[in-house]
């Protein structure tokens, strides 16, 4: 099969052999041995995990790197626009079965098994001071304030509704070829990204400061942080592509009929939109 951009015989472009789809699946593994040492108090482990966190980014780079060079090499045709539309679905399919699941946990532990405790026999009592009412630290009993809703949270959605609309007006004027415009209304969606990140650490401070809510307040606390937590991350993730989407435009990258690269990460942007809102619901208001 042709290697050549130009040939018109072939039907989807094979690349050659990478070493780095091997090198990060080592990474991950490395990342996740060094993790488990340390939450069990062996030194070492810090250190095997930031071995593997720094490979994974180094495997990352280079391999997007690969991928970037033959998308602008006009490697990439119908087929393979087809495939990666295809294989960013199933990616974020994979994250909404992520977040259900979370979503679930939350719907368990509040309608379910706190209700189900406090049907129990009345002369029955789960643990010292039960009051089967929702949020609770369990049978932990530890003291803690929820969040404000109204506060950094509610502003934070008011942040990720523009910033869905900005990259939307980004998107409109690439497809117009204004790169002018793109720029700006690019670079104010990852402005507003990096204001989100910023208010949630804070918020993430007083929650642990002031209001006594940390990941070992009991069940509330671990839910808590561990929605919020991993849409930040999530957050961080996309940020990072936008600024690597904008880095790409300012080197002429992307024209009104091939970037699909920018459609990926703008997909990605508005699914983490729709699961802040879920989240500003059923963890901040409700």
């Amino acid at each position: 099969m042709s290697a050549n951009p130009a040939a018109t015989t072939r039907r989807y472009f094979v690349p050659k052999p990478s070493p780095y789809p091997a090198l990060l699946s080592f990474a991950i593994m490395l990342l996740a041995i060094g993790l488990a040492l340390r939450v069990n108090g062996y030194p070492a482990g810090q250190w095997i995990a930031l071995v593997g966190l720094g490979t994974i980014i180094f495997a990352l780079v280079r391999w997007l790197g690969n991928v970037i060079s033959e998308s602008e090499g006009g490697f990439y045709h119908h087929w393979e626009d087809r495939s990666f539309r295809l294989g960013m679905i199933w990616f974020i399919i994979s994250e909404i079965t992520l977040f259900a699941t979370l979503f679930g946990v939350l719907f368990y532990e509040r309608e379910i098994s706190v209700r189900a405790l406090a049907a129990l026999d009345v002369n029955f009592t789960p643990w010292p001071h039960f009051a089967g009412a929702w949020p609770t630290s369990g049978p932990l009993g530890k003291d803690f304030e929820t969040v404000n809703p109204w506060r950094i949270p509610a502003f934070n959605t008011l942040l990720l509704l523009i910033s869905g609309a900005t990259v939307t007006r980004a998107h409109h004027w690439l497809k117009r070829d204004r790169r002018d415009a793109l720029v700006f209304w690019l670079a104010a969606t990852i402005a507003l990204g990096v204001v989100f990140l910023l208010l949630q650490a804070n918020e993430f401070y007083e929650a642990y400061t002031k209001l006594g809510l940390t990941l070992g307040s009991g069940v509330y606390g671990a839910t808590f942080f561990a929605l919020t937590g991993l849409h930040g991350f999530h957050v961080t993730v996309g940020v990072i592509m936008l600024t690597a989407i904008l880095v790409r435009i300012l080197r002429g990258h992307f024209n009104p009929e091939h970037h699909f690269a920018f459609e990926a990460v703008s997909w990605y942007w508005h699914f983490v939109d729709v699961v802040w809102l879920m989240l500003f619901v059923f963890v901040y208001w409700l």
